[in-house]
Order: structure tokens, then sequence, then C-alpha cells
């Protein structure tokens, strides 16, 4: 038995990172030749995005994939972006060495972590075709570009490199390339069309990242341009310290045996973020641990009844330490305005609800979810909606039934909100695409391959949150329509017979055309508002004007209410009617009289925006009468706003006691918007009282 043990013992070896990912290549997404041309272009683009955005410049990205033997599936994929580049000394390391990155230990939101993604590419090119990857980089300090052949030796995890040097780099248009790297890779794969692929994958891409210009050629030469639709580049994002809360045990005493701090009060403050002098007194007590122990005396013990306080098992007068939360500028949300902007780009449709909600936490790590629906235009009734899965900017192309996300879609009963739903489960069915993006510093996939979200209670609850929040705005929108579509049927058949009655009618009897401005509002009976939000070339400004028609016989008295972008930044302009600020974007004016078959018009401007980031307003009343083109304001959604409003203030006022662990909460937040489209209605025959009705004319 002892020869035995002996002999098993000695055939034990050590296997490199490299060498397990070699033999087990479809954990990184290459297990089909389709789905290996997609995660290469994925792992590629995602490098030049995060590049360009860490150097603060706007991405243009270029695609190009040509068959070099379609009977053997031998692709040739080239990706050039204009990032900063990458030094020739790092090169090799960046390509050729799996576990090789800056992100892994920083607590921020970013695309990539592990440092495996491109060198992954790297290794399957070189298995499937026995390739080297050409990478051609240039940084703008030096005048020529450098270029290496990049190959793994897996044993090692090191790269191996071949026909290294330096050459000019040229634009197509002949100019100087000014900084930037070219990846060019051949490997076994296919190219299709369809939802699972490479021009799918960069549709979805260029809907979550505004910012960046996507130029894609694909096999059959041709050309697919996503262009820009923002200069403003995503907010930066700041690596932040753990927090208490997503602490484990042995990661504490690796931290622990690791430090240099003089004490225990001194690591706590130096270490850790939500902790204040005040936690960090109540910790050391709750953990029955003297706050002025040497480190190197902190062990066993000591160590788990730190933990216990830090997961509140252990009380300090009874409650739980409280600690602030990790502040949320780790996070890098797209941002309302940008989401809409995104869809409106790559999918035609009159309606786009976008909503981002406030940064939360789980197990100590803060993320945030955001979510879009664009309704209408020429989707299909009789699908299922399509869904838009992200994850810090990243499509989810694979697994979409797995998906914490996907679930989250599920969980709402539809059916309520105006879309078809089987027993109010499942993915419903209707003319609409329903994004929904979670910006995380610790974004749990269900593999390596990074397809799908893994189950957290907390991150299902705010995606349903969100996804409730959004149904009722689609809701409304589709009441509105019907509302406003039965009242235009009204209008145009009264313009229609009253005028002819009333000229039929005098010629008969020999008298004037008689005045019809009060038999229509008697027959109409609504009061009815039209709104128009436009850029402004001139001033560089979105102007908004708010009409509100009395087709009653009675004097109104209502509260008119607007939404508009004061949480991006915008100011609100030339607002002669004046009014008041009623929450976190949502402006109120007081009408108190409007008498029967008066006009009246609301105006103002919008600054702070660019061209396109604005374009519907949504009207909201208070008032005994309904008004027709507007929402009754649900009071509900109103606080709602104030709830996270007062978030927004706790997090930009709370800051840790003075003392050595002094820190702050900067939060990135987008609120709470439901973005409707107005119906605009052509022109019909008006009756003569001179005034302008919602669906065009003279009245």
């Amino acid at each position: 038995m002892t020869g035995i043990a002996q002999k098993l013992a000695s055939n034990q070896k050590q296997v490199a990172i490299s060498e397990f990912f070699e033999k087990n290549k479809h954990f990184l997404g290459f297990d089909s030749l389709a789905r290996s041309l997609i995660t290469a272009v994925k792992e590629a683009v995602d490098n030049a995005l995060d590049a360009c955005e860490e150097a603060r410049i706007l991405p243009t990205i270029k695609i190009q994939i040509t068959k070099v033997d379609a009977k053997k599936d031998i692709i040739r994929l080239v990706v050039e972006d204009n990032g900063p580049g990458i030094p020739q000394k790092s090169i090799e390391k960046v390509f050729g060495q799996l576990l090789f990155g800056s992100r892994f230990h920083a607590i921020r939101q970013s695309r990539g972590q592990q440092g495996i993604g491109i060198t992954g590419v790297v290794m399957y090119c070189q298995l499937t075709t026995g390739r080297t990857t050409h990478v051609r980089s240039k940084i703008a300090t030096e005048p020529t570009a450098a270029f290496v052949d990049i190959g793994l030796d897996t044993r090692k995890n090191k790269a191996t490199k071949a026909n290294a040097g330096r050459e000019i780099w040229y634009n197509e248009d002949g100019t100087g390339k000014e900084h930037g790297t070219e990846v060019t890779a051949e490997m076994k794969a296919k190219y299709q069309k369809g939802r699972q692929s490479v021009w799918q994958y960069l549709r979805m891409t260029s809907i979550v990242n505004p910012h960046a210009e996507i130029i894609f050629v694909d096999p059959e030469g041709e050309k697919h341009h996503w262009t820009r639709v923002t200069e403003r580049l995503p907010t930066k994002v700041e690596s932040i310290k753990p927090h208490p809360h997503g602490i484990e045990l042995g990661q504490l005493q690796r931290m622990i045996a690791e430090s240099k701090d003089l004490n225990l009060n001194h690591f706590l403050l130096n270490n850790f973020s939500g902790v204040t002098n005040r936690a960090r007194k109540e910790l050391c007590q709750a953990a029955e641990v003297e706050g002025t122990r040497k480190m190197k005396s902190v062990k066993g013990d000591d160590i788990r009844s730190l933990l216990e306080a830090f997961q509140g098992e252990r009380v300090f007068n009874g409650l739980p330490v409280k600690l602030l939360k990790p502040p949320t500028n780790c996070l890098s949300p797209i941002e309302e305005m940008l989401i809409k902007k995104g869809l409106s780009k790559t999918i035609d449709s009159r309606f786009v609800t976008t909503l981002t909600r406030v940064p939360s936490v789980t197990q100590g790590n803060p993320f945030q979810v955001e979510v879009g629906l664009i309704f209408g235009g020429g989707m299909l009734a009789d699908k299922p909606v399509e869904v838009l899965r992200f994850a810090n900017r990243v499509p989810l192309m694979y697994q979409q039934g797995g998906c914490l996300l996907t679930k989250a879609i599920e969980s709402v009963d539809w059916r309520q909100y105006g879309l078809d739903q089987a027993g109010g489960k499942g993915v419903p069915k209707g003319p609409a695409a329903i994004l929904v993006h979670l910006a995380s510093t610790n974004v749990q996939f269900t593999s390596e391959a990074k397809e799908a979200l893994a189950d957290n209670a907390e991150v299902m609850e705010e995606a349903r949150k969100a996804m409730l929040e959004m149904g009722r705005g689609l809701r409304k929108h589709l009441e509105k329509k019907k509302k406003m579509a039965k009242t235009r049927e009204k209008f145009e058949l009264i313009n229609d017979i009253l005028p002819a009655i009333a000229e039929k009618s005098a010629q008969i009897l020999e008298r004037p055309v008689p005045e019809l401005s009060g038999s229509i509002t008697k027959i109409m009976s609504a009061v009815i508002s039209e709104s128009t939000t436009v850029w402004n070339k001139e001033t560089k400004e979105t102007d908004v004007e708010i009409v509100l028609f009395n087709y009653t016989s009675r004097v109104r008295a209502y509260t008119i209410l607007a939404t508009w972008p004061e949480k991006s930044g915008a100011t609100m302009e030339r607002n002669e009617t004046g009014g008041r600020k009623e929450a976190l974007g949502v402006w109120a004016w007081k009408l108190d009289s409007l008498q029967p078959g008066e006009r009246t018009s609301i105006k103002y401007s919008l600054g702070g925006l660019e061209k396109g980031d604005w374009t519907e307003t949504e009207i909201l009343f208070r008032g005994s009468q309904d008004v027709i083109g507007a929402t009754k304001m649900d009071e509900k959604f109103l606080q709602e706003i104030r709830r996270q409003e007062q978030i927004l203030d706790e997090n930009d006022s709370s800051s840790p006691e003075a003392g050595d662990g002094k820190e702050e909460t900067t939060p990135t937040v987008e609120v709470h918007k439901v973005a409707t489209a107005e119906e605009q209605v052509e022109p019909t025959v008006a009756p003569p009282n001179g005034q302008r009705t919602l669906f065009g004319g003279d009245v």
C-alpha cells in the first residue's frame, strides 16, 4: 500500500492556469464556432472601450471580419481602436499572460477584471489554427508603432513573440496614426447572422455606449456604422476600499496578516469604507477587542469576533453597529437620457421610457439597476419582446433563460401594462424591447464566460421594482394614446359635420352662418393639452411649450406639472409663467382659472443639454376634470421621487466623523423619469373661433 501511495503522489503535478483553460476553453466562451467569434470580438472591443474611457478619449472602433478559408472555417478578425496604445514592453504581458491585469484588486465598475479575455483569444487562435496573433500599437509620445506576433506557452503561462519591430502607422486617408491598438487574429470560427451574432453584439454595445463610434465590415464586405450620439464620456469611476459587510473570514485574516498599520484602530479606519471614528469604537467594543492592540497580536478568536461585529452578529448597546454605505463614485451608470438615445438610434419607435434606480448595496458591494423600454415602431406584435441584457455596459448574449435579469422581467405581470403574457408568466409578447443593465463593482456571473447573472435577492428586488415602475409608464402612455385617439375621432367628426350643417341651414333659411364655438365646447366637453419639445439651433437650448384648451362649459383650475432632466444638469430658462419646483425633476404651475373656450400656454427652455438629449416631456396634472393628453398625478410617484431625492441628499451630506478614516460618499445617480411620446395629429377642418387646437388648425 505504501508503494501505491508513493506512486500516486509522484504522478501529481501542478497545472498552469493557461494549460487548464486550453483544455477547458468552453469556460471562456469558446465552445462553438459561431460563439467563439462573438467571444473574440467581445474581448477585443471591451478592451478598446475600457482603454479609451480610462484615457478620456471618445472611442472609435473598427471591426473587420474576412473569410480566409471558407471550407475549413478559418476567419481573420481585425479590431482597431483609437485608444492610448500599449507600451512595447507591456504588449507581451497584456496579450500573452493569463490573469495579468490592473483591475482584479480594484473595487470599481469595469468591463473586465480577471485579465483572461484577450489572452484567451490568443490561446484559442493558436489552438485552432496554430497561428500567432499580430498586435500593432502606438502611443502618442512615440513617432512609430510597435508590432509583434504573440503566442502563448501554456505550460509556463508566458508569451512567445516573433517578428517584433517598429513601423510608421498610416490611417486610411494617408495621415499618421496618433495613438491606438490593432489586433489581427486568425481562428477557426463561423460568421452567422441573427440574434446571436457579431452584428447583434455590436448593435447592443452601441446602445449602452452611445459615446462610441463603431464601424463593422462583415465578411460580405457590407459596412455597418453605429454613430456616436453624445460627446459626453461616462462618469470616471474611482476605486473604493472594501466594506465590512462584504468581508469574509479568510479575507480578513489575510488583510490583518499583511497589515502595516500601527494598531487595530488605524487598521479599521485605513482599510475599509463606511467606518467612521464612532463605528470604529463600537466595532472594537462589540468584538471585545481593544482598539490599541498591535496588529501582530490580533489573531484567531479576535478575528472571528471582529468579523461577527462586521456582520451584526455581535452588537453594541443591543444594536448592530451602524456603518455608512460604501461610496458610489465607483459606479458609472449609463444614465436615462443616454439609454434613450442609444435605444432610439438602433430601434425605430415613438415611445421610450427609461429609469435609473438609486444605488444600492449587496454584501458590501455597491450596484445600480437601469432599465429601458421601447414600444411600437416596426417590431412584431405576436413575438416575445426583445430582451437586451447588460452587465457593466457589456451585452449578455447567451443563457437568457437562466439569467437573473430575465427572471426579473418574467416576475412582472405585464398584462396589466398592455403586453401579452400567457398566464402572467415568462417573457411577455408585444411590439417592444426591454433593456436592463446592472452596474456593479462585483458582478456575480454564473460562469467564467460571463453570459448570465447568478441569483441575488437584493439585485432581483431592485430590478423588479425598476420593471414595475417602467411598466406603469407604458400603461400611462397606452391609456393616453387611447384617449387621444377617441378625442381626435370626435373632434374630426364635429369639424366635418357641424360646419356643413350650419352652412346648409343658413342657406336654406337665408340667414348668416352661426358662431359654432359654444356648440363645439358643449359637445367636446373636455380639457385638452398639447406639448412640444424641440431643439433650438440658435440658442442651443431645448424649447418646451405646454398648451391647455378648455372645451367645457365651466371654469377649470389645475396644477400642471412637467418632468425635466434636472438631475442630468439641465437648467430652467425663460420660464415666464413662474411656478415652483415640486420635486427633483418635476416643475409645477398653478392655473387658478381656465375659462370656457380659453387657451393658455406655458413656455420655457432647458439649458445645459445636447441636441437630442430631451425630446419628450411628460405632462401631469392635479384637478377635478381629466385632461386629455396629460396624466393625473400619482402622489405615490411623487413620494417615490422625494424619497430617492432624500437618499441622495443623505449620501451627499453623510461623511464620517473627523478622524483618520475620513471619507466622503459621492453618489452618481439618476433618479426616476417616465418619458412619454406626444401624439401628433394631422390638421382637420376647424371651427371659426380663432384658437389653436391640439389637432392643428385654427378654431
